[in-house]
């Protein structure tokens, strides 16, 4: 199994946690906030790089 997939898994199995113990609307707001704020937190360059790196993965 790949990074990526251990990941998502993980991201998946804390997401369905977080819904059953708080409340609908906390829960959201986590997992939408934390990627984007990690998003938001990263330098021009590193966005830059980010974005690049995305597209190669797609592209192959």
């Amino acid at each position: 199994m790949s990074n990526r997939v251990k990941y998502a898994v993980g991201g998946l199995a804390v997401a369905i946690l977080l819904f059953v113990l708080l409340p609908n609307w906390l829960a959201l707001l986590i997992v939408i906030g934390v990627p984007v704020v990690g998003y938001v937190a990263l330098d021009p360059s590193q966005r830059r790089r980010l974005r690049k790196s995305g597209r190669k993965q797609i592209d192959r």
